[in-house]
């Protein structure tokens, strides 16, 4: 096999992994699917290894790896932490990729994947300091700087998702449980999840959030009042964001990153609650949608050093 700039990314999500290789230009060489194995972390190396494997086969080539994960990797440890895939958490995956591949892999979290991607050649192609949203079964932020990713001395850089969400109403105090074992995160309040169990905790009854979307498209009324509650939430951290960081861009993606009316609503609701009673920050949907995480994580080899 020869290697002719091919980029290989891998997504790890909850569900499933996505293996992708694009060229130099971006250009898409092969890309395959597999569910996650779910609890099961030595099935999981194995299962992106043959995904590599795979494409290399497949292309004759072989290429430089990236992967994005749901957490990050710990600097002091080495080991996988904040991941809601919580079987990868205390793991060396870095460190076992590297060793069964045989070359270097780069590591970085999913929504700083994204970021890269849309900077790269996405919504915000170009533009110099992208903040990537995702919003999906979770919440997740990271930041692409000049292109590359800004992960902090803590890998935490951009992780909105588990900050409280900002002015919050008595009926959202304490707020609901979350898995890093703190009350009231944004994940719990703005993810494909918040939105479901929002709308069970107002009505007493159960929707899926893609039924609840699909109600609201309708002219539902309580499905807009739910809709409404998210919107404005959303806007209260993505104003916090917008505090702290100040970005250029903000590019959002992930499962309810489809709901159309989010950019409209969020222009209006934003001065509301950023400093000074000003928002201009562009907030956009990410060009390539769910490959936008896989797309970043090839594009963790860039022509220079990220």
């Amino acid at each position: 096999m020869t290697e002719m700039g091919m980029r290989i990314g891998i997504d790890l999500g909850g569900t499933k992994i996505e293996a992708l290789a694009i060229d130099d230009r971006g250009t898409e060489l092969a890309r395959h699917r597999v569910d996650t194995p779910r609890d099961d972390y030595e099935a999981t190396v194995k299962a992106i290894v043959a995904l590599v494997h795979r494409i290399e086969t497949e292309t004759g080539k072989t290429g430089t790896v990236g992967a994005g994960i749901p957490g990050t990797i710990s600097r002091i440890t080495g080991l996988v932490k904040n991941a809601n895939s919580t079987w990868l958490n205390g793991q060396p995956f870095h460190r076992d990729l590297i060793a069964t591949l045989g070359r270097e892999v780069r590591v970085a979290n999913d929504a700083n994947c994204l970021a890269v991607s849309e900077a790269t050649d996405g919504a915000a192609a170009g533009v110099r300091f992208v903040y990537g949203v995702i919003l999906g079964t979770g919440c997740g932020g990271g930041v692409a700087l000049e292109g590359c990713v800004h992960d902090g001395p803590n890998g935490v850089a951009g992780e909105w998702g588990h900050n409280p969400l900002p002015w919050p109403k008595p009926e959202e105090s304490p707020g609901p449980e979350c898995y890093c074992g703190k009350k009231g995160c944004m994940e719990m309040w703005v993810s494909g999840t918040g939105i479901a169990r929002d709308y069970k905790n107002v009505t007493g009854r159960a929707r899926t959030t893609r039924e609840i979307i699909a109600d609201f498209a309708a002219g539902d009324l309580v499905a807009a009042e739910t809709v409404e509650r998210f919107e404005d939430r959303l806007a209260r951290g993505l104003a916090n964001v917008i505090n702290i960081l100040d970005p250029d861009v903000i590019v959002v993606g992930g499962g309810v990153s489809g709901v159309e009316h989010i950019y409209e609503a969020l222009p209006k609701l934003l001065p509301k609650y950023v400093f000074g009673g000003e928002a201009s920050t562009p907030v956009v949907k990410a060009k390539y949608g769910d490959s936008s995480g896989v797309r970043g994580a090839a594009w963790l080899w860039p022509n220079r050093r990220v």
